[in-house]
């Protein structure tokens, strides 16, 4: 064998080790995320980062809603490590954080600019002055209409609609020959999913989850009055099969131009108004989510945020992986690639500021309003010992909310009455505080 061959077999041998080597450290980060736009496109645009750190590959986990709740919360409270980064809520986010079960935020660099995210996000995914997760996008809610069929019936939707105005509007639209449904509405069983659209019916007729010595209050008047009015709206003006439709069933329903208005998050004004996303981009209406008897706590504050559980073995990378998926750049990169509107909204104030985004979502300083304007810390008319507009801010609230979420949605479905609903909802809830201690 020559010389000069010799060499050139040992040169491509140590350049094929050292890919191997590359490749055996690279770290491997697994993502466990929910299974809507907003995530879709941030594992669509996620090769980007792979590119810019070779060492590092990402291994996503999408789920449906509720399956990601479970099994992150199975994962961070057994302190498996099957998940180095999790898209968790403003609800979880403080609680596990002061239970140590998250790894702190510390040490951002300079170029990500912290104080540019929105300080209500901040404070809602923080315990003790720490911050535990970074928020992907910060939702509130609010009311979408079809400017056509108002225009067409002679309505006009106010700034600040009442629920009886919005009864009104979805009885003169409903029109179930043609597949339209005056009102969509989320019905599928959930903490975040029914419960959390209807706790904001229940506040805004001035009811509240349990009063301040922690007595369950779901049997009382007002959430009654709040229960018996949503079940029936749906009933007579919503979709069929309205019991199992989440935000994203109704997104479908609401952008292929069926529902005559849906009530849901502030996120999904970006999907709408995205020509390539929706049928009726150009025929959609916003006003503020609904009030009745106060508007305290009409409209919930809700934040998406990417945390890092103190079990994961890859908590430097992953890190990395956050730091950019909530950054000015991610932003930019979502822009290029879905236009302004789509950009994952209520996070930065910088994208507020942006000619581009004013110019492509009209909404843009609606929602961030209404995000600013929630208010976690009085959320009811009558006082409460919790936190949270659309959640009651306890570890125990996962799963009786989540038991009262099954009734009300059997009362939708009709398999049970309203009344049968919150008597067996105030049972669970009474007994998850009595056995947790709350109740002295």
């Amino acid at each position: 064998m020559k010389p000069a061959f010799k060499f050139a077999l040992k040169a491509a041998g140590a350049g094929a080790a050292a890919c191997f080597a590359l490749s055996a450290s690279a770290a491997t980060v697994t993502i466990a995320t929910l299974n809507n736009p907003d995530m879709i496109e941030l594992k669509k645009l996620s090769p980007a980062f792979e590119k810019a750190n070779p060492d590092i590959k990402l291994n996503w986990v999408i789920l449906e809603e509720n399956v990601l709740r479970q099994r992150a919360t199975t994962d961070i409270t057994t302190g498996s490590g099957q998940f180095d980064v999790m898209t968790i809520g403003a609800y979880e986010t403080p609680q596990w954080g002061k239970r140590g079960w998250l790894a702190p935020i510390t040490n951002l660099p300079a170029s990500y600019d912290l104080n540019d995210v929105v300080k209500t996000a901040r404070d809602g995914l923080s315990a003790n002055g720490q911050l535990y997760a970074l928020p992907f996008y910060v939702e509130s809610s609010m009311t979408y209409y079809r400017k056509d069929l108002f225009d067409k019936a002679g309505l006009k939707m106010p700034d600040q609609p009442t629920y009886d105005q919005i009864a009104q509007f979805a009885d003169k639209l409903t029109d179930k020959s043609k597949e339209q449904y005056g009102i969509c509405l989320r019905g599928k069983a959930g903490w975040g999913e029914n419960m959390a659209y209807s706790t904001t019916v229940v506040n805004t007729f001035g009811g509240r989850w349990f009063d301040e010595k922690w007595n369950a209050q779901l049997t009382s008047p007002e959430w009654k009055k709040a229960m018996t009015f949503y079940v029936n709206l749906l009933k007579k003006d919503g979709p069929p099969g309205a019991s199992s439709n989440g935000f994203n069933e109704n997104l479908t329903l609401m952008s292929s131009g069926k529902c005559a208005m849906w009530i849901d998050a502030t996120v999904a004004a970006g999907m709408l108004y995205n020509k390539q996303q929706s049928q009726i981009a150009d025929k959609v209406g916003f006003a503020a989510a609904p009030i009745a008897v106060t508007p305290k706590g009409s409209h919930w504050l809700w934040a998406w945020a990417l945390a890092i559980p103190k079990s994961s073995k890859q908590q430097e990378p992953a890190k990395k992986f956050i730091e950019w998926a909530t950054s000015k750049e991610y932003i930019e990169l979502v822009a290029k690639d879905e236009g302004w509107a789509s950009v994952p909204p209520g996070t930065r104030q910088s994208t507020y500021a942006r000619p581009e985004y004013k110019q492509a979502a009209p909404f843009g300083d609606f929602v961030l309003k209404a995000i600013q304007t929630a208010d976690p810390d009085h959320p009811t008319l009558k006082p409460v010992p919790y936190t949270g507009v659309q959640f009651v801010g306890i570890p125990e609230f996962q799963s009786f909310g989540t038991v009262v979420g099954q009734s009300i949605s059997g009362a939708i479905a009709g398999q049970m009455t309203v009344d049968q609903a919150l008597a067996a909802g105030n049972a669970a809830a009474d007994r998850a505080v009595k056995q947790a201690g709350y109740q002295k």
